[in-house]
């Protein structure tokens, strides 16, 4: 560990006296790309830029987007005929992309690659007869994207006791997918749960969990032993933000959901001696250091770094974008 910030001198009620961050934290490879094309388009061909969904889930990065001109819309068909759209990185169903095309709309895809690969995976399973279990949330984006891809061959499973009631026609010809930023741990019981009710299942060559969900969940596990009280900055519609939480307090730890610093209660703060901070995928570094201040400021004397796990991923651009770029050097 080592010291990022300097001690503070101010000192107030229920104030812990340490805080403890959380690495790696923050950003995922897919967000900062699909963030930096929405920003990258606005540069380059000025507002509006449409996006469909939020381009990410989170409020503020939404809110700052918007401010320089993107416009976000629920469904592609309220984009008026011949602009700009961007898809967001949670990824889309192929109707979503022949409706554009229907409407002569200009379409970036920012899907992560690693969502794109899930994709890949359902239509490959399909396309081999398979029915498909899909490990994930009812209703969130990524799920009805990649749902879209073979909706007559997938079927939704959320937990084990949905693994217990499922009934197939072809119990030997099963393959199962997930969702990217699952809990890791309470995927690998519904895992272990559909091999043993259905022995001949298949899976995916690697996993589909993405590598930050999975090292997020990792460095919150060693955060909360150390730590009373662990604080995610995520908003409420982060998949990976809110299983932060979940694992945080399965660990030990009291563990509360926040957008930003101004949403710390005081109740939460009482007899905490270290305070643990940590931010899904979703959210910007800069409202970790918001409330870290807002720590400091009440007299917080070591604020430090756990580091887990090391990541160095990076993803390129979008084919649109990059070709833009190389047309305009």
């Amino acid at each position: 560990m080592s010291t990022l910030y300097p001690m503070a001198t101010a000192t107030r009620t229920h104030a812990p006296k340490r805080v403890l961050l959380a690495a790696p934290r923050g950003y995922c490879a897919g967000v900062d790309r699909a963030v930096q094309t929405v920003e990258k388009a606005l540069d380059m061909y000025g507002p509006p830029v449409y996006v469909r969904k939020e381009i990410v889930h989170n409020k503020h990065v939404v809110e700052e987007l918007a401010k320089r001109g993107a416009i976000f819309v629920e469904q592609e068909t309220e984009v008026p005929e011949g602009e700009l759209v961007v898809f967001s990185a949670h990824g889309v169903a192929p109707g979503v992309h022949a409706n554009a095309a229907e409407r002569r709309l200009r379409t970036i895809d920012a899907t992560c690659p690693l969502v794109t690969k899930v994709h890949v995976e359902a239509r490959k399973f399909a396309e081999q007869g398979y029915t498909i279990i899909l490990i994930g949330h009812q209703g969130h984006e990524e799920v009805e994207g990649t749902t879209g891809e073979a909706p007559d061959d997938i079927v939704l499973v959320e937990t084990v006791d949905d693994v217990d009631a499922l009934e197939l026609a072809d119990p030997d010809h099963v393959a199962f997918i997930t969702q990217t930023t699952l809990s890791v741990d309470e995927t690998a019981a519904i895992i272990d749960r559909l091999r043993e009710k259905f022995p001949a299942i298949v899976s995916p060559k690697s996993d589909d969990i993405c590598y930050a969900t999975t090292n997020r969940q990792i460095a919150v596990k060693q955060l909360a032993r150390e730590c009373e009280l662990v604080l995610v900055i995520g908003s409420t519609n982060s998949s990976n933000s809110n299983r932060l939480v979940e694992v945080a307090r399965e660990h030990g730890s009291a563990s509360h959901l926040i957008d930003n610093a101004n949403q710390v209660r005081e109740e939460w703060l009482a007899d905490v001696e270290t305070v643990g901070i940590t931010s899904g995928a979703s959210a910007p570094e800069e409202l970790v250091a918001e409330l870290v201040e807002f720590f400091r400021e009440r007299g917080a004397a070591d604020v430090s770094e756990l580091r887990a796990v090391d990541e160095d991923v990076r993803f390129m651009l979008p084919k649109e974008i990059r070709a833009e770029l190389a047309a305009r050097a």
